[in-house]
């Protein structure tokens, strides 16, 4: 009988495939397991290559999603997993596959937020392809970037006693997605509902007034390099980082997995901005589970050891939100009463059922 996919996830599928890969190249540091693979050719410097896919209906929806808007997210989430082994980009190539409904004007507004990213973070647009498709718009863009030799960081360097930070807020840009499936369920329904002319021209466009944040943290996010750079100017190397792409509950996880440790994380700490606390309310969601599990935030989730405590207290925009412990202890959340609960991978996953 055939196994399905969605029994194993997505890191379960690339770990059954990909465990029993040696690598045979000396100038492979660092392969499949991590935000970016390391290769070595140089004595002061490491390149870093991530690459990301992003499917229409899957990873995102043009009916709210402008064309700008997309080739800017595109961009911005490989930057970020450049960012989190502690690099800085330097390169993309971009890959499309585009049905017949697209026009050249509709691609020239992709470019442009393409363009309008690489030129905030100093990339340059080396390259690419471009085929037909059948089934929408595919977007494929490799990110490559450098790291001064030896500090890449990677996720399994956490160690026990060592402290749990995070970069901004979370939650905020699952928050913006909700609002905008909300808002679309609606329009369509009055769309279903006109039965003349004037009842089609009557309709409402959604008010987004002051749910700003939401909308640009979901359609517009920025990759943290102003983190790193922070980092380096107070003098920390963090011992694991990953961006927070899919939760902080499951990206949290993943470093506790192949640091074979355990953590604490408590709930009062969590950074949660207005907006997203307000519109949790609204949509009667629990605030706490929408920014450990929603997603999309890419903020840069890392360890510090214990003795950079008041070091990372002074970087701006940093937050610490717990600690480091042994494996046995497992992995909790500390509620506000001081109630304890497992952690459970229960972010993005787009290979699930």
């Amino acid at each position: 009988m055939a196994t399905e996919i969605a029994t194993l996830g997505e890191f379960g599928l690339i770990n059954h495939l990909t465990k029993s890969i040696e690598l045979q190249n000396p100038e492979t540091r660092y392969g499949i397991g991590d935000d970016c693979a390391v290769l070595k050719y140089g004595e002061d410097k490491d390149i870093l290559v991530t690459t990301d896919l992003l499917m229409e209906g899957v990873h995102f929806d043009l009916t709210y999603l402008p064309m700008k808007h997309l080739g800017y997210k595109s961009v911005m989430v490989n930057l970020s997993d450049i960012y989190a082994m502690g690099g800085m980009p330097k390169q993309i190539t971009v890959s499309l596959a585009l049905s017949k409904r697209f026009s050249v004007e509709d691609m020239e507004d992709f470019y442009d937020g393409l363009r309008l990213a690489c030129e905030e973070h100093q990339v340059d647009i080396v390259g690419g392809d471009t085929t037909s498709s059948r089934t929408g718009l595919a977007i494929s863009i490799t990110a490559i970037g450098e790291v001064e030799h030896g500090k890449a960081i990677f996720r399994n360097g956490a160690k026990e006693t060592d402290l749990i930070c995070v970069s901004g807020d979370l939650g905020a840009a699952y928050m913006g997605f909700q609002l905008l499936e909300r808002e679309k369920e609606v329009y369509y329904k009055q769309i279903e509902t006109a039965k003349t002319d004037a009842e089609r021209m009557a309709i409402s466009q959604p008010d987004f007034s002051g749910r700003e944040y939401l909308l640009e943290r979901q359609m517009k996010p920025e990759a943290r390099r102003d983190i790193i750079l922070k980092l380096r100017e107070a003098g920390i190397q963090p011992t694991a980082m990953m961006d927070i792409s899919d939760g902080l509950s499951s990206e949290l996880l993943h470093i506790c997995t192949q640091s074979k440790c355990g953590c604490r994380v408590y709930e009062e700490r969590i950074p949660i901005d207005y907006q997203t606390a307000v519109m949790a309310e609204e949509l009667n969601m629990n605030l706490t589970t929408a920014a450990l599990n929603g997603g999309e935030d890419y903020e840069l989730l890392f360890t510090v050891p214990i003795a950079d405590h008041e070091k990372i207290e002074q970087v701006e925009g940093v937050k610490l939100i717990g600690h480091i412990t042994k494996e046995s202890l497992g992995c909790a959340l500390i509620t506000r009463d001081d109630a304890e609960f497992e952690l459970k991978a229960q972010g993005w996953n787009p290979l699930k059922k």
